[in-house]
């Protein structure tokens, strides 16, 4: 169980602080069954409500700072994405965004960046699809790892580049 103050990741929101835990008087809803007060990070206004037992969402601990740097320095090994039918393109990055795992989540960047150069090459525009979960996948992933590592979000990629070069 989370206690008050720290810090999860909950499903495709993100970073979420654990502000405490409660019950809540609702009708069908159990009286003893408790919920997380969750409040998005970077979010001043927004209150989730969360089952302790649930398990439609993840709700994950943040990486360590070592799981961090550890997934950073593993980037050159995650293999992009296989992806032989267009049509499934967007259910796999589906998939791989409700696994909130950094692992995954770099495998989306990667396939993406490396579809976005092969395409914009021959010409061709980057699809919606790729735009869209590409944002996704480096909102998720760079708000972690800028949480830990205390860069800036907006220069996470920079300080990823830097990493991997030295």
């Amino acid at each position: 169980m989370f206690a008050t103050g720290d810090y999860v990741i909950y499903g495709r929101v993100g970073i979420c602080r654990v502000k405490g835990v409660t019950t809540m008087e609702m009708p069908g809803v159990p009286g003893d069954r408790l919920y997380y007060v969750l409040s998005p990070n970077g979010k001043s206004d927004g209150t989730i409500y969360t089952p302790v037992d649930g398990m439609k969402q993840v709700l994950r601990p943040v990486m360590t700072k070592e799981e961090a740097e550890n997934l950073i320095d593993s980037l050159p090994e995650i293999e992009e994405l296989s992806i032989d039918n267009e049509k499934l393109r967007e259910e796999k990055y589906k998939e791989c965004m409700r696994t909130c795992d950094g692992t995954e989540l770099f495998r989306i960047i990667k396939t993406i960046y490396s579809r976005k150069r092969k395409r914009l090459k021959s010409g061709k525009r980057v699809t919606a699809v790729d735009e869209r979960y590409m944002k996704l996948a480096e909102d998720n992933l760079y708000s972690e790892l800028s949480l830990l590592l205390g860069v800036p979000k907006e220069k996470m990629v920079s300080y990823i580049s830097e990493k991997i070069d030295a």
